[in-house]
Parts: structure tokens; sequence; C-alpha cells
């Protein structure tokens, strides 16, 4: 029975879904139009169910580029009215178009001149012939036994509410670079840190001359525990890089008398570098498809600022 009823529930919402999709039209594309031009922030509201579904629309459309704050309708009717401000857009979340606390917002809404911007089920209500954007969520069912608690509906506007950010997201070219600068915290912000906050710089980068004997290459690349080194000019600038893959074929090749070398002799000229600021799975990736296990960290002289190793990206587990 349980069973049963589960996969009834996902059966109606993802029906649900599947007809959003072909009743998108020229409605979403104005929506993400007046979007864009927004010059404030978009201000999400609904009440009940439709306001917590509001409040993550919001947090996604932050998230994403789009600055965006929840407005609770009864609480803007006893003072928070006043965070609504002339370059704002309001995104209004109301199945049904008639929820009183919102309609009670419309003088000031239309006083100020914020767009607004409705999902409903019900385009023909008090609030979608008030809007200036109306975006259709409409359900055929909701997927409660007793079709009484919001399920199907706040399901549908959920989902819009991803595809308005998504579509932002794609129009203001926000980036993944954009991404991690704002979300700096938690698992996202560990996953997308950048090289710069990883890598290994200053006395902890192993580094050496090019006339460096390899003896003291050896040394260098042992007591930096990297198993490489960066070699660099009297400038600092890279000119090579040593793996211990490097030093291994070295010896092979030159046997006993490999010890008579220097670091020019066994270095990789012109290796795989890395930006500061680019992000650490960019790093991860270039070391996977190069079958390397360090890359070095240039500024855009060329000038060796640090190293990043792979285990440093293993231990922040950001993959």
């Amino acid at each position: 029975m349980s069973l049963e009823t589960a996969r009834r529930v996902l059966e109606v919402e993802s029906s649900a879904l599947a007809d959003l999709v072909h009743r998108l039209d020229a409605n979403f594309v104005r929506a993400v139009d007046v979007l864009l031009a927004c010059q404030g922030r978009v201000v999400v509201a609904g009440m009940g169910k439709s306001g917590l579904i509001g409040q993550k629309i919001s947090a996604t459309l932050s998230s994403t580029g789009t600055p965006s704050f929840f407005l609770h309708p009864a609480e803007a009717l006893h003072g928070d009215l006043g965070r609504l401000v002339a370059r704002d857009v309001l995104l209004a979340l109301s199945y049904s178009g008639e929820t009183e606390e919102l309609l009670r917002l419309l003088d000031t809404v239309k006083r100020l001149a914020v767009p607004l911007i409705t999902f409903t089920g019900n385009p023909g209500s008090t609030l979608g012939q008030l809007s200036d954007v109306v975006i259709d969520v409409g359900i055929h069912e909701e997927a409660c036994p007793l079709g009484l608690a919001p399920t199907a509906s706040t399901t549908a506007m959920l989902a819009m509410g991803d595809a308005l950010a998504m579509a932002l997201l794609e129009r203001r070219g926000f980036t993944e670079e954009d991404y991690a600068t704002l979300h700096p915290g938690g698992g996202l912000g560990v996953r997308l840190r950048r090289c710069e906050n990883v890598m290994h710089s200053g006395d902890a980068a192993p580094r050496v001359h090019p006339e460096t004997r390899l003896p003291d290459l050896i040394y260098e690349m042992s007591r930096k525990g990297l198993g490489s080194a960066a070699v660099v000019d009297d400038t600092g600038s890279l000119v090579g890089f040593v793996s211990d893959g490097d030093l291994r074929r070295f010896f092979e090749s030159r046997g006993d008398r490999a010890l008579e070398f220097n670091a020019a002799h066994c270095m990789t000229r012109q290796p795989v570098t890395i930006g500061r600021k680019e992000l650490a799975t960019r790093a991860l990736h270039l070391m996977e498809s190069r079958h390397i296990t360090a890359i070095p960290v240039v500024d855009s002289e060329g000038r060796l600022e640090g190293i990043v190793h792979i285990h440093d990206l293993w231990k922040t587990e950001m993959f």
C-alpha cells in the first residue's frame, strides 16, 4: 500500500512537471527580461507552502548572480513593506491568485511602479490580471490522496523557479568562477577553492636553479616532500619542472654518472602551469589528464608563485 501511494505521488508530480515543459511560452521570456533589467533586488513573496517555496527560489536566485530576498506578505503588512523600493521586482507566488495578504500589497507595488511577476495556477485570478507577467504553473491534480495538501502544485512552483534562475544564470554569463566567489564555505566552498588556497608557496615550495647539482636537487625535493621541484632563474621565472618520474628516467638513461649533472639536464621544459586564481578543480583535471601529480603556479609574467600537489586536493575532500 505504501509503495503504491509513493509511486502514485511521484507519477503525479512528474506528470505535472512534464506539462510545464509544453506550457512554456513568451511569458517566461518576458519574465527573464524583466529580471535582467532589474536594478535592485528580486523580492519573492508568498504565504504558507508557497512562501516556503519562495524562500528556496530566492536563495537560488541569490546564489546564482541575481540579488534577492524573501518578503513575508503578512510581515510586510506590519512594516516590512518598507524593504521594497522602486528599483526592485516583485515575484509573487500564489496558486489561487487570490491570496489576501499578497493582494493587499498591490497598492504599494503599483505606487512604486515595481514590476510584478506572478507564479499562479489561475492566470485569470485577481493577482494574475494585475501582474505585468504571469507564469502559469497550474496542475491537473495534487498528489495528496485527499486532494488537499499542496504537493504537485508546490513542486511545479519550485521547478519553475529553478528554470527561471538557470535561464537568468545563462543570460548573465554567470561562470563557475562567479559561483565560487559566492560560495566560499561548506562543501561547495571546498570544491570551488582556488589554487592560491591550496598551493604550497614561499619556502614550502621546492625550487632550485638550472645549475643546481642533482644531489642538491634530490635533497630539496625530499626536504619539501612534494616529489617535485620548480626550476627558476635569478628573476624567479619558471624555466622548468622536475618530478620524481623525471629523475627516475634520467637515472635510467645516465646510470652511475647521473649525479654529475644538474637540474637543467633532467627538467621538463615548458611544463604545464596554472594561475593562482584558477579553480583547484581545473588543477585536478590537468593533473589527471596529463598523468602528473603536481603543477607549478605562476603569475602573468611566468614567475613561480607556488606548487599545487594532487594529495592536497584529496586531503581537502573537494572531490
